[in-house]
């Protein structure tokens, strides 16, 4: 039999996918092509906007019109967050919440025998364990994720996560130790460490942060990157203990959401701009040449002209190598989704092509940064330039020359110019 899995959403949602095509191989599937139908078809959704809902039921209505023979399984977040959605789709022949991803196989035995339509969504606790999921391979990629946490106990007034995720769960150190060491020997030369909450690994168990970092530092000599990080855990003790890796990549992805005050607070962040400018310096001064990458959301709940102008001005002072932008969507079961004032989709238009402007100006100016400089290079892809594409320890974009056989080669290159998205280096 054949099967696809369609991931919408994060880095997260790729990795459990990967972890269920393994599972699915194991049990005799083979995976479909990309233009291919399907015995069984996988939608591994994504639950944080409305946008992300309705892509996902645009997508669900897509396939069973191509292939209406095929089994549709809806999984992933929103199965878990409104599994009530996925019920109201007759299209949909199996919901299966995160709790049960690792129930797939049987639960796709359970539908050939029966041909009933299955729901099979539980509820998280808060003294859930952390599910194991094996990946031994991520089919063309060059860069392997490694999920370490799951669940986020945050609850952000926008944010729908906490209840499609759980509370804080992580893994053992040597689950980290043994998955860096599996994709050293597959021939991966950089990993990241990805995880719901990130910053939050270790504090169900014990543990912290660092420890996670160490481990996946010293397990092999591969470059291990972090992904999005909540910035208030990256307190100097933990900046020290990073920096002491040289194969630790200097990349910050630090979430800002925004860079007004008094939106931080409706949006029940735990810092203040004060307190994130100061962790930005702090990795600065400690860390050559890192990079600090972010995500900010524009038109939230109340967000007035003056509140937007004090996130914009503060994203111009931090001067961010590369931003993340989208205006804010509500999303049924939040506190914000009930906030007065709410901004009309006009507005949050305007001032994300507003934001926009700054963060360009911003990543013009950070890759202006970094020539003259050499730096090691992970090849990636053929650009359509002709030129090779690749990204440097900080996450710098570079074209440079090379051939096929460089791809998923660390490469050294001189950069010498800066267009708006990326470097362009000579390869030494």
């Amino acid at each position: 039999m054949k099967a696809k899995i369609i991931t919408l959403g994060c880095k997260v949602n790729q990795y459990e996918s990967q972890a269920m095509f393994r599972d699915l191989k194991e049990h005799g599937y083979e995976l479909a092509a990309e233009n291919e139908n399907a015995d069984v078809s996988i939608v591994n959704s994504c639950a944080v906007t409305q946008v992300s809902e309705a892509k996902a039921v645009k997508l669900i209505h897509r396939l069973r019109r191509e292939d209406p023979e095929t089994i549709i399984v809806l999984t992933g977040c929103m199965a878990q967050a409104f599994p009530q959605v996925g019920d109201r789709l007759k299209e949909v022949d199996i919901v299966l919440g995160n709790k049960r991803r690792s129930d797939l196989i049987p639960t796709l035995d359970r539908y050939f025998a029966a041909k009933n339509r299955l729901t099979f969504v539980e509820d998280y606790e808060k003294k859930d364990a952390y599910e194991t999921l094996i990946v031994d391979d991520f089919v063309g990629r060059t860069r392997a994720f490694l999920k370490i946490e799951d669940g986020c106990n945050r609850f952000c007034s926008y944010c729908i996560i906490p209840y499609a995720r759980g509370r804080v769960r992580s893994c053992s150190l040597n689950e980290i130790e043994n998955a860096i060491r599996n994709y050293a020997a597959n021939g991966y030369q950089e990993v990241v460490l990805i995880g719901i909450n990130l910053s939050s690994y270790g504090s169900d168990i014990g543990l912290h942060f660092a420890d996670a970092v160490r481990t996946a530092c010293e397990s092999a000599d591969i470059r291990i990157r972090l992904g999005s990080l909540e910035p208030e855990s990256m307190d100097p003790e933990t900046l020290q203990i990073l920096s002491g890796y040289r194969n630790f990549c200097p990349q910050f992805h630090l979430s800002l959401q925004s860079g007004c005050d008094a939106t931080l607070r409706r949006m029940n962040r735990h810092y203040t701009t004060a307190e994130y400018e100061t962790i930005v310096r702090n990795i600065r001064s400690i860390f050559d040449n890192a990079s600090i990458t972010t995500d900010v959301m524009v038109g939230f709940a109340g967000e007035t002209e003056e509140e937007f102008r004090q996130s914009m001005d503060f994203v111009e002072r931090i001067g961010f190598a590369r931003t993340h932008i989208f205006p804010y969507s509500r999303r049924a079961g939040t506190v914000a989704d009930q906030a007065p004032h709410q901004l009309s989709p006009a507005v949050k238009k305007e001032r994300a092509a507003r934001m926009a402007q700054t963060a360009q100006k911003c990543t013009a100016a950070f890759l202006q940064s970094q020539l003259g400089r050499t730096e090691q290079v992970l090849i990636e892809t053929r650009h359509r330039s002709g030129l090779y594409e690749g990204y440097t320890m900080n996450y710098t974009p570079v074209l440079t020359q090379a051939s096929e056989e460089d791809i998923n080669r660390i490469v050294a290159v001189k950069l010498t110019e800066a267009t708006d998205t990326n470097c362009i280096g000579q390869r030494l």
